[in-house]
Order: structure tokens, then sequence, then C-alpha cells
């Protein structure tokens, strides 16, 4: 049952500033709501305020005014407490007060006496911080805080020196709350000092290892970040170098997806550095680890009935995740994917074109590829990302892809999850959204496609390596040609 409260009388309309009529409920003019309009509400002070004896009989207090200065930059004296009738927070004039520190002052006036006995006024603008010691209020003190009326704190003062010590100083091995940067944060990743939850360490990945670099953030709207990737180098049994990224996208709507791109990543990286020194093809070593980096997360699946009681969806799927790498290798460049997630290749001359090298397992490229949408059309629908390929337990049937290039001018291989390519698509896209000094700087421009998927809406997390691709011109061709 609605109920009627008394209105106050409005001068105007909060809508649009017409003034009602009396008895109105609603404006006439613009129909506003007159009956939501709040009654003022009452002063409710938190504390007892003791009106000045000058103020209670003849009016309201007059205020004196302060001195006028000259053209100079000297402010103007400050008021005294005596200067204005009142009462302290104790009811005494203060004025009585300003008269027991003068008499407090005169042994002292003379000059060579000595020390004063007691305490003189404070200079303007506070106390000196050299002359006036940090004082605690601790009624327990002899002489101290007993005669001031203040009350005791409640915790150690954070400007003494014993207690910003023990702040900088955590226990061994501990971290420190970035928030609050005093407590101890416990095992769950919670400050014990203020509460605040920390960071994960994998909301923001950067690593840069020679002339590779990738870069992996959680972006604006997930509550953590399922990607993951490995950069690395060896060398070959001729002892030219060789150049590994890979990089993983877990499955949202699987179980565990951050571990599972987490375990195919490094093992996938450490698949090809085994299989590389010992003079194994490039191409054939991408296949053999995306097949290890399958079996990494297939063992997810196995572990025991309670390892994982707290994740809801444990027992509806496998963990699972996508999977894109890129080789460099002599003159060779090797990339293996299983997923939507791409390799681009980018030339150092932006005049030059650029391509996509990977083709995704997604409902949309099917629909392309059996012709019966053009890409348009498929990748606007709402199935368009539904991946066809993944690696898992319940991935219906493991095929790795692998694609040999061999690039005749130097460019910049770009590896990435779809939290980047959904905001530059195409590989035109993609060229003008990689910096001009990326070729140079790879952390660089790894960092700046990062910021070009969080400045688009980051609705995914964002992952992309960046693989400087460098070799002598060797006359006119296409940019990459497959073995």
């Amino acid at each position: 049952m609605s109920q009627s409260h008394q209105q106050p009388a409005l001068s105007k309309c909060p809508g649009c500033d017409e003034p009602p009529a009396a008895g109105d409920l609603f404006c006439g003019a613009c129909g506003y709501d007159l009956s939501a309009v709040p009654a003022r509400a009452g002063d409710r002070p938190t504390m007892a305020i003791t009106v000045p004896p000058a103020a209670s009989g003849s009016g309201a207090v007059r205020w004196p005014a302060a001195a006028e200065t000259d053209s100079s930059d000297v402010p103007a004296p400050v008021h005294r407490p005596s200067d204005l009738p009142g009462t302290d927070s104790g009811g005494r004039p203060l004025a009585e007060q300003e008269q027991q520190r003068e008499q407090a002052q005169e042994p002292s006036a003379a000059a060579g006496q000595g020390a004063p006995v007691g305490p003189g006024p404070e200079p303007v603008g506070g106390p000196e911080p050299s002359a006036v010691p940090v004082r605690h209020d601790d009624r327990a003190e002899p002489g101290g805080a007993e005669h001031s009326g203040d009350f005791a704190l409640a915790a150690p003062d954070p400007r003494t020196a014993e207690h910003t010590a023990a702040a900088a100083a955590p226990a061994a091995g501990g971290k420190v709350c970035v928030a609050c940067r005093s407590g101890r944060v416990d095992p769950d990743g919670y400050c014990e000092n203020c509460g605040h939850a920390q960071p994960r360490e994998r909301d923001h990945m950067e690593q840069e290892l020679g002339s590779v670099a990738a870069v992996s953030d959680r972006g604006l709207r997930h509550h953590r970040n399922e990607d993951s990737f490995a950069v690395s180098s060896t060398a070959l049994p001729d002892g030219s170098p060789a150049v590994v990224a890979i990089v993983c996208d877990g499955v949202s709507s699987a179980s565990r997806p951050d571990e599972a791109s987490a375990a195919a990543a490094n093992a996938a990286n450490e698949s090809l550095l085994a299989s590389l020194p010992r003079g194994t093809h490039p191409q054939q070593a991408m296949h053999e680890a995306i097949v290890a980096a399958s079996e990494a997360v297939n063992a997810l699946a196995q572990e025991p009935a309670g390892a994982m009681e707290h994740d809801a969806h444990r027992h509806q799927n496998a963990p699972a995740c996508t999977l894109v790498g890129a080789v460099m290798a002599g003159e060779l460049l090797i990339v293996g994917w299983v997923g939507d997630s791409r390799v681009y290749w980018v030339p150092e001359d932006r005049s030059r074109p650029t391509a996509r090298l990977t083709e995704d397992d997604s409902w949309a490229a099917q629909m392309v590829a059996a012709g019966l949408m053009n890409e348009a059309e498929a990748y606007a629908d709402e199935r368009a990302h539904a991946i066809t390929g993944w690696l898992g337990a319940d991935a219906y049937e493991l095929e790795p892809h692998t694609a040999a290039f061999k690039p005749d001018r130097p460019g910049l291989v770009v590896v990435c999850t779809d939290g980047l390519w959904n905001y530059a698509e195409s590989a035109e896209e993609m060229a003008a959204a990689v910096p001009a000094d990326a070729q140079e700087h790879p952390l660089r421009g790894a960092q700046v496609l990062v910021g070009h998927a969080l400045d688009g809406g980051g609705h995914d997390n964002v992952t992309v390596a960046l693989l400087p691709f460098a070799v002598r011109p060797q006359g006119a061709g296409s940019a990459c040609e497959t073995v």
C-alpha cells in the first residue's frame, strides 16, 4: 500500500524550473513527479556546538576585519583564538587560555635567562618539525596526554621511525600490499592489513629475449588472464640461431583454461628446445611440439577428483586451449597452430604486401572454405568465433597445422590471440596497428599492439609476440613463399 507524505512547498520544478501550482503532484509543464522531491534534511551535527556568550544575547558574532596588506607579498596576520568570543571544548573562555599562555611566557622574556619555564606560543603555520617531536597521545605518559584532553590513538603513529621501518621490511619472502604498502600478502592473495586483493602475476606479463618479445594482458572485461606464452632461443647443429614464440589462448567455457594455456605453452616450448638442437627439421619439430602440448593439456583432465573441487565447471568439460607458434631457423619461418590464434607477416617496407599465414579452425572459416558465405558475412555471424579445433581431452581429433615460408625480404612476424586480431582482423589492419619501429624495438611494439586492443575495448585477454625477421633482399617476389 502506498503512503502519502506531506511534500515541501516548491518554488520551481526541479525538471524545468517552472513554478508549480499549489497542491500539484506533477509539473504542468514537463510532467516531473513533484512527489519524488525529498524534504530538506534537518541539521544533525555529529558533535555539540557551544554557542559563544556574546552570540546568545546580542545577535550574530562580529568578526574582526583582517589587517590590510601593502603592495608587498607579506600576508595578513593570523587572528588569535582570543580575538573571537567563544569557548573551547572544555567550556573555558578562549580569552582565559590566552592569558595563561602569556603568563607562562613571562619568566623567559629576559634575554640570557636560560631555558624557558613554560611552552611558548606556536609560530604561525604550526610548529617546526625539527623543533617539536612527534607525539603519541598516551594517557599513561606522566605529565603528558593525561593533561591535554586528547584521546589515545588506536594504532601506532605511522610517522614514527619504528612503524616506518616495520612497514618497509615485511617478513622474509613475503610480498608487500600494493594498496597500503605495509601489509603482508597472505597465500590467498589478500593483504592481511587492509584486505585489498592483490593483482595476479598473470594479469600482465612481458618478456624480451634477444630479438623476440611478448606481452600478455588480462584485458578490461575478464576477471583473469587465460592466455599464456613462451619465448626462447636455441642453436641448430650448425651453430645458427633458432628463435621460438608460442602463444596459447584458454577456452573460457572449459575448466581451468588458464592452466591449460600455461601447460600447452610450456610443453610446446620445451619440445622445440629439445628437438631443434638435435637437427630435427623445424617443421617436423613444430608438429611434435603441438602433439606434446596436446598431451600436457590432456593430462590436466586426469587429476584426482578432489584436486579442483572449487571449479564449478570441472565435471562438465575438460581443460582446453588453442595454440599458435612460430620458429625462425636459418632462412625458414615455420608456423604451426590449432584453433583461431593467428600469425601475420608485416614486411619492413610497408609498401610491400602483408599476409596472414594461418587459417582459423572456426565456424566462420569453415563457411568460407565451403563457399557458403563470403568472409564478411561469415565473420558478422554470431557463430563466427566458435572454434572447431583445440587442444584438450574432449577434442574430436587433433589435427596440427604446420607451414614453412621463406621470406625474401625483412619483416616482422606477429603471433597473437584473437584478443588482438579482433581489433585488427585483416593483414592490412594489423600492419597499420604495428608501430614503424617495431622491427628495432619488438617489446615496445608488442606493448603498443596490446594497447591498441585495450583502447578498442579490451573485451578479451590480449597476447602478442613479435619476431623480427632479417634477410637480405633477393629480388622481386612475393612476401612469403610456401615450401
